[in-house]
Parts: structure tokens; sequence; C-alpha cells
């Protein structure tokens, strides 16, 4: 199965190049070791700041560096906040990132990500860029790719983000695709989860970057209970559990899944979104730290009513959670099954899930 283009950003994007401060540049020196040969174009905007922070952006199956760069906002947002952002585009046929070989799975093991890190590389010696304002994000594939940089390369990156993906070595293997993994049938442990990520690079002791996944709840191209697996793998990996959910962020149907003090990892589950999950660039800065937003003020107007004694309702676990909403877990005191015929699925002691049965 490959993941067609999503020619839908066209219609919202593409009006906005011509109104950029710079051009994207190919870049055509020699940055370093590149072993699968991956070409990448650099946008540098006028506006770059002192020590900038770098970012990467890596794109769908079947698309290109320059794609992401005409279908996505973060070139706008380079202008605005003056970061740098490196587009490489993935170098064979059916232009998918390799996240399957054990050789791009491993720190400096070769493939792709090593000569991803080295445009980092490169980039950060040639424009004074700052190393520890190192991030990257990317969608599907480039979803995939952003979780791998997670594991292999927690020394170079300081946060993803990541959209419509799947676990770090969920399609470790020997041929490209993995319908195990994109179908959501590799199911693990949190521990064994989090050890696929500290066995990526042996040794390490330093502080992992963090993560922040979406997905939608009707994605068929990469299953939703990819989400689940990443949350049990990362919430293992940071030694930190669910904690609580907030519905309806940051838009309606969204829910924002807390894990930890949400400092480290944070997923969303985007309710009735297929895998063409829209990309939120504002909320991907405001998680690496470059945008942050201006707080809402708000007013209180007192009025007096005249009230009357009304009989209260309650929810029961007759009634049900609402589907993808929380049915258990330890200090839970909500309703304990699901609405509309769903089912309860624990996910962590803490946490269980409102889920179709055929996840069930």
């Amino acid at each position: 199965m490959r993941l067609s283009t999503f020619l839908s950003y066209a219609t919202v994007f593409g009006g906005a190049l011509s109104q950029l401060t710079s051009n994207l540049t190919l870049i055509t020196e020699d940055f370093g070791e590149n072993p699968t040969n991956v070409p990448f174009n650099l946008y540098v905007p006028k506006t770059v700041v002192k020590h900038p922070p770098v970012l990467v952006a890596a794109h769908w199956c079947t698309g290109t560096g320059i794609d992401f760069f005409m279908y996505t906002d973060y070139a706008k947002y380079a202008d605005e906040f003056g970061y740098i952002v490196i587009y490489p585009s993935a170098p064979r046929e059916t232009k998918c990132w390799d996240v399957a070989s054990n050789e791009t799975l491993a720190h400096n093991g070769g493939s792709d990500t090593l000569a991803i890190v080295n445009m980092v590389k490169w980039t950060l010696k040639k424009y004074h860029g700052d190393p520890n304002r190192v991030f990257i994000t990317g969608l599907s594939s480039g979803g995939m790719l952003t979780q791998v940089m997670m594991g292999a390369y927690p020394d170079v990156f300081r946060a993803g983000s990541a959209w419509a993906d799947v676990p770090y070595g969920c399609f470790r293997g020997p041929t490209e695709w993995n319908n195990q993994c994109s179908e959501g049938l590799l199911i693990k442990t949190p521990k064994q989860w989090g050890d696929d990520v500290r066995n990526a690079y042996p040794g390490y002791r330093g502080p992992r970057p963090k993560l922040q996944v979406w997905h939608g709840t009707l994605d068929t191209g990469l299953s939703y209970q990819n989400l689940i697996e990443s949350n049990k793998m990362w919430s293992n990996v940071f030694g930190i559990h669910w904690t609580k959910n907030h519905t309806d962020t940051p838009i309606t149907n969204y829910t924002q899944m807390i894990f930890g003090d949400g400092s480290k990892y944070v997923a969303y589950s985007c309710g009735g979104v297929e895998h063409n999950v829209p990309i939120r660039a504002l909320d991907a800065l405001e998680w690496f730290g470059i945008y942050k937003p201006k707080p809402v003020v708000t007013t209180t107007l007192t009025t007096t009513t005249k009230t009357t004694s009304v009989k209260p309702t309650t929810t029961t676990a007759a009634t049900g959670a609402v589907h993808w909403g929380q049915c258990g877990g330890i200090t839970y005191k909500g309703p304990l099954t699901c609405a509309g015929g769903w089912v309860c699925v624990k996910i962590t002691a803490y946490f269980s899930q409102c889920q179709p049965k055929k996840w069930g």
C-alpha cells in the first residue's frame, strides 16, 4: 500500500509562496556523509535571527521536500520567527523515507537518517545555528521519520512533532512497507517498545527529545492503533504515565492526551479525521518553543437571575463513556462502559479508552 500525495493542501497554501522574504535553495555543497544520496533544499529567511533554530520538515510518501515547502506554513512562519528550514527529499522511487532498515534505525548507522543529521550539522555550522534548538516534524512517512529520529538521534534533536505516523521501529524489516504495522497489528508491551528505542543508541544516557504525536481516529492508511502503541512506547521511555485528557483541544473533536506533566510527551486524538491530518504549524512551533501565543484576556459579566429548583442528572455507567473517551483507570471515577457498543480498552494502569470493537 502507498499513500497518495496530499493535493488538498494546494488549495489552502497555493498563494502564500509569493509573500515569502526569501527563496528555497537546492544545496549542492558537500554537507558530509550521505549514504543514500538524499538531496535537500534550504529556506533561510531574510529575517533570520542570530543563532537561529533549525527545523527539519519531512514530506509524505510520493511527495518531495518542495511539496512540503509549498503546502505547509513552515516557511511563512520562518519569516516571522527567524528560524531555518531544511526540506529533504526521499531518494527512492516511491518517495517514502527509509524507516525500516537496521541502518536507518541505528545511531550513526547510515541510510536516510544519517544523511539528514549531516544536513543539520552542516546548516548549524554554516549559519551559526543553535544546536540546542534543532527540531523535526513530518507527516505520514515524514511523521515516521520524526519518530525514528527521536529514537536514533536523541543527541541531535530537542523535540519532534509527528503527524499520522507509527512508533519508532514499527516498520523494521527487509521491505520498505510493513502491512502488519500499517494495519495496527503490531502490538507490544510498553517495555518492549521502550527497549526498541533504547537499543537504537546503546549506552546513551542524555536527555530525550520531547515529542508530540497527532493521529486521526478514522485513519485507514496507518491505523489509529499506532497512536496507542506510540503512547505505550514513549510513556515507557520517559518513565511517565497518562494523567489527563483535554477534550476539544486545540479544536473541536480533538482530544489532547497528557502524559506526566505534559512537558515530555503529548498525544492528540483527532476525532473524525482520516489519514490526511491538517497540519497545524503553530501548534508544532509552540511545542518547539519557537512560537509563544499571547495570553487570552477574558472579562466576566456578573448578572442576577432568578433560579428554580431542577432535579440534577448524573452520568452513570449505564450511559457509557463517549467514543475515544476515558472508561477506566486508577483514580478514575467516571463511566466504566462505552456508548454505542464500543469497548473499553486498557491503555495503561491509569487510562482505559473507548474504542471501536475492531480495535478492542
